[in-house]
């Protein structure tokens, strides 16, 4: 069953019971808290431009 849906469905399942209902908002705080980058919020101005860049090469007319 592993690399299924339903596999999935029942692992998340198993964890909530586990580890409580929140188990998944849990860890991913922990994730977001971890980054050290600070990512596109950090400068407005890199975040422009790399869309800017996006925008010039996307392939929709």
């Amino acid at each position: 069953m592993a690399g299924t849906a339903k596999g999935g469905r029942l692992a998340a399942e198993k964890n909530k019971k586990v580890h409580g209902v929140d188990f998944y908002k849990r860890i991913g705080s922990i994730g977001g808290q971890n980054g050290r980058t600070g990512g596109f919020f950090a400068n407005r101005d890199l975040a422009r431009s790399a869309g800017a860049l996006g925008g010039r090469k996307s392939r929709r007319s």
